[in-house]
């Protein structure tokens, strides 16, 4: 029998609520259902986050009884009045909702006070990344889904129609398009070292701990720097250089000291961090012009479907026939949920990283990201009880100062060539002005 969709009954008291069949291919109508089905239960959302918002806040900020009420209303009368009114041009920047005269998110109508949001979003990130790893670990190695290639495509599927829905449909994010063939092109050049890193990362999972990856996953600025040289000749100061030294001596000794070494995760974790690391340095040698810049949302939103095209039938060759064994055998409900919740959680990871990155500068970031290392490490050894050694903690421990080094240093570096070209700029000006003013057979002064 064909599934059946009930339809709301008509306004005559007497009629039966009628049935239709399901469509056997998507109508017109259906996004339009969809969107329908999504702001219907926005509006529960709309009075548990007021609720949230005026415990954690206070009362004495937002709008009148009626406007709470009708918050889409609210939003949607606050959006075109602000819309109407001239913004600096520091202002203008794309948001989720609409802006507040004073520049802030408005959050159902409510203006959520900055420091609020930056938390907000900071512990979204931190539970994401941390939730996907521990997510990816308990799949691969307690619930007996050894399938990482299967589940890194479950994984850009899930990536792929979440940014869909929230970019295309939603519109949380402004959507970009991509300007010619050749940057379709370098994007899927990205997506494709995208996919293989996380793969990898995957792979790695089933051999070794979460503390493990995590520290060989800290080594990232050391690849970063070999491979700008490698590929782009980019050089750095000899001091940046020596804050690498700890990074690669913590891992070593991290290495020999843990208890759960296995080659093969070893060489798919360190092929993982050289994968992220060739996309970090390929994404700022291609897309570097202004018009060819894409936020990392719309970037995912490109990326994804290209590693879901690429790793789908790479899963059916070199993982199919175990999975439908896997299936056979019946996937208990707790799997699936746990498939559902691990593929959303790898979306969240992207967009907290993107919203941390905008309520945050880079060197809060930079700082943000050693401590999410670290207490990855601890929640998953608490978790997961694996043992560690006190020369493995030390080697992690020399890792991560190393990496905070090397950040602050690259800091230090860029802010003294920005200084050295701000001091440059107006000499080499005055000197053009005056050599011009000198052919003009006049004086200049400056």
């Amino acid at each position: 029998a064909a599934a059946t969709i009930p339809v709301a009954p008509s306004a005559a008291p007497s009629a039966a609520p009628r049935v239709l069949a399901r469509p056997e291919a998507p109508t017109a109508g259906t996004g339009g259902r969809v969107l329908a089905l999504l702001r219907s239960l926005a509006d529960p959302a709309t009075a548990l986050l007021d609720a949230l918002l005026d415990a954690l806040a206070g009362a004495g900020y937002g709008g009148a009884p009626t406007e709470r009420q009708q918050p889409h209303q609210h939003l949607r009368t606050q959006a075109q009045a602000v819309a109407s009114q001239p913004q600096p041009p520091h202002r203008q920047e794309s948001t989720t909702a609409a802006n507040s005269p004073r520049g802030g998110v408005l959050l159902m109508g409510r203006e959520a006070p900055a420091a609020m949001r930056t938390l907000l979003a900071v512990g979204a990130w931190y539970a994401s990344n941390i939730g996907v790893l521990l997510l990816n670990k308990t799949l691969l190695s307690y619930y007996g889904f050894r399938f990482p290639v299967t589940l890194t495509a479950i994984h850009m599927l899930a990536c792929s129609l979440l940014s869909y829905l929230c970019i295309d449909l939603m519109r949380l994010v402004p959507p970009v398009k991509l300007h010619s063939r050749e940057q379709l092109k370098r994007v899927g050049l990205l997506g494709a070292v995208f996919c293989l890193s996380v793969v990898l990362g995957n792979v790695s999972l089933r051999f070794i701990p979460v503390s493990f990856t995590q520290a060989i996953g800290a080594t990232t600025p050391f690849f970063t720097a070999v491979l700008a040289y490698a590929l782009q000749r980019r050089t750095e100061s000899a001091s940046t250089y020596l804050t690498l030294v700890p990074v690669v001596v913590g891992v070593v000794v991290a290495s020999k000291a843990e208890p759960s070494f296995n080659l093969a995760g070893f060489v798919a974790a360190i092929s993982a961090t050289a994968a992220r690391a060739l996309k970090s340095v390929l994404q700022g040698a291609l897309l570097s012009s202004e018009s060819e810049k894409i936020d990392s949302q719309n970037l995912l939103r490109f990326m994804a479907p290209t590693a879901a095209f690429i790793l789908l039938p790479c899963a059916i060759v070199a993982e199919g026939g175990a999975f439908m064994g896997f299936l056979s055998d019946g996937v208990s409900p707790g799997m699936l949920l746990l498939l559902l919740l691990n593929a959303c959680t790898a979306y969240a990871v992207n967009l907290t990283n993107f919203l941390v990155t905008k309520h945050t500068g880079a060197l809060t970031l930079q700082v943000l990201g050693n401590a999410k290392g670290a207490v990855a490490v601890v929640v998953s050894v608490a978790i997961f009880r694996n043992p560690v050694t006190l020369a493995g903690i030390l080697g992690y421990a020399v890792t991560i100062a190393g990496v905070a080094m090397y950040s602050e240093q690259k800091r230090r570096s860029k802010a003294a060539k920005d200084l050295a070209k701000e001091a440059t700029g107006p000499t080499l000006a005055a000197r053009a002005a005056n050599a011009a003013s000198s052919q003009n057979g006049s004086a200049a002064v400056v």
